[in-house]
């Protein structure tokens, strides 16, 4: 049963908030068979044309949507249609209002040939300016989603969701028929699949979308709100009545932290990260709120070593990306499409301007022919980058292990933390050990000597903040990642001060001292 535009629209806004912003179709030339088939067309769906927009509320919000009706030729989109979704988005842009869009259609207009088929560069373009303003564009695709609605606003949302069992693709299954003579795969163009493989960031109901939507919307303001169990928690610890002081008590100072972990050996920590039941970046999410998982790069690909997501951490909202310890099993670590879900998330937090979180817990990148050939040195260069130039605030937070390449991609930030036992090394000591004794037995002292441990990463202005485990983040895991999530706060909340032209100067001096602490100029 598919589900119509108006049924959509009940679904989506609140009730009775819907106010259409549409006028009569522009007039297209038509044959006599096709102007038949327009007004069938419009008796059969109780509507003049493939499209309906208008803005409404969600939540309370209010937000501008675009909504497909399947049941008007198919939902294909021709001149009349696209002109009325680019007058629309515009609308947006112009209001600065938040875009909701729902496709379901079969494609082009076949009727009016080439002129619709171009209709998807305009659509595409006023997508891409709304973007650029820093407007929000959500994307909820309905079945069947088709052809070059799909390949054009169908695939630009800053997030995208699909209706369960939904029929999306780029050639629909019976023009494949004609053109081969044969069957398109089975189970390729389904949502569930396209989820699967990295394309679209979930497959829910609408009413499920809905909560999405106000989670995402939420994030996507850059409001900062009283995370008020959070300020009550603070209270009661500082016994002062200023949640100021209690952060700094949870977080701990910057020196307090770091004269306990100078107290523990590097092969040690190296260790205490290891252990299997240390918490995550999975445990952090638990203790944010606001949460929306995202997923793949949207160009299908998905590695399933990472986690992104936007959430808020005691109220302030951001784009958060990390590496997974429970998907990194032996060989299989993170790859280049993990790199590149990376740089999704910073093309996220780039252009609605949001705080950027990135986790550092790996074992390393990758070591394959796959790996090699699709190119993870490149993208292990161009996320480093790109965080050098952001024009966001951005945290890193080395959580457990950091090793080489992969963890490196995700380390350039205004400001880094680490937990007590994260290090950060080219390799692991035992790889380092290998190269320098060819075994394995120095990895201990090399450890030491490569100061890979937060203290000394601390001493060496890697490091910015260590975030205390008492005595280790696997006996108190909620603990600590209550701990670690208001020293992100604290961070992001400061951040928000600074201006972008502060940030770049700051983050420009923090890289070009590197390794020349106590080095006369």
């Amino acid at each position: 049963m598919r589900i119509s535009a108006r049924e959509l629209l009940g679904q989506l806004l609140d009730a009775q908030s819907f106010i259409s912003w549409d006028r009569p179709p522009v007039a297209v030339a038509a044959t006599a068979q096709y102007g038949d088939d327009l007004r069938k067309a419009a008796v059969a769906a109780g509507t003049d044309e493939s499209v309906l927009t208008g803005e409404g509320l969600l939540r309370g919000r209010r937000v501008a949507v675009i909504a497909c009706e399947f049941g008007f030729l198919a939902g294909s989109v021709g001149v009349a249609a696209a002109e009325r979704i680019v007058t629309a988005v515009e609308r947006a842009t112009e209001l600065g209002l938040p875009l909701l869009a729902s496709p379901t259609s079969g494609g082009t207009r076949m009727q009016e040939g080439t002129v619709a088929f171009v209709q998807m560069i305009k659509i595409a373009g006023a997508v891409a300016a709304h973007k650029s303003a820093g407007h929000p564009y959500l994307v909820y695709l309905r079945n069947p989603t088709m052809g070059g609605v799909f390949a054009s606003w169908g695939s630009l949302g800053h997030i995208t969701f699909a209706e369960p069992g939904a029929l999306i693709g780029f050639l629909g299954p019976r023009v494949y028929r004609a053109l081969y003579g044969k069957d398109f795969p089975e189970g390729v163009q389904t949502a569930e699949n396209l989820y699967h493989s990295g394309v679209i960031d979930g497959v829910v109901p609408v009413m499920v979308f809905r909560r999405i939507a106000h989670r995402a919307l939420s994030v996507f303001s850059g409001v900062v709100l009283q995370d008020s169990a959070a300020a009550e928690r603070a209270r009661r610890e500082s016994g002062s009545g200023r949640v100021e002081g209690a952060v700094e008590e949870v977080v701990g100072s910057d020196r307090a932290p770091a004269r306990a972990a100078a107290d523990t050996p590097a092969w040690r920590s190296v260790l205490i990260s290891r252990r299997p039941d240390r918490p995550g970046i999975r445990d952090l999410l638990r203790h944010v709120t606001q949460r929306v998982p995202l997923s793949g790069t949207g160009q299908g690909e998905s590695d399933r070593t990472v986690v992104h997501a936007l959430a808020r951490f005691r109220g302030q909202p951001c784009v958060v990306f990390g590496h997974d310890r429970l998907g990194q099993q032996g060989e299989n670590t993170m790859g280049p499409a993990a790199l590149r879900e990376a740089r999704r998330s910073m093309a996220i937090a780039q252009e609605l301007l949001l705080p950027l979180v990135l986790v550092i817990d790996t074992v390393g990148a990758a070591l394959s022919k796959e790996a090699e050939e699709r190119g993870l040195a490149p993208e292990i260069a161009r996320c480093i980058a790109d965080l050098v130039t952001l024009d966001t605030p951005t945290v890193s937070v080395l959580l457990g292990q950091g090793t080489g390449g992969g963890a490196l991609a995700l380390l350039p930030a205004d400001r880094v933390l680490a937990a007590t036992h994260a290090w950060l090394a080219p390799l692991p000591p035992e790889g380092a050990s290998a190269i320098v004794y060819r075994d394995t037995d120095h990895a201990p002292g090399l450890a030491a000597a490569q100061r890979i441990r937060a203290a000394d990463l601390h001493t060496d202005g890697i490091v910015d903040r260590i975030v205390p485990e008492f005595p280790d983040a696997a006996t108190e895991p909620h603990d600590f990642a209550n701990r670690m999530v208001t020293a992100i706060a604290a961070e992001l909340a400061t951040l928000r001060t600074r201006t972008p032209e502060e940030l770049a100067r700051s983050r420009h001096t923090r890289y070009r001292r590197l390794g020349l602490r106590g080095i006369a100029d």
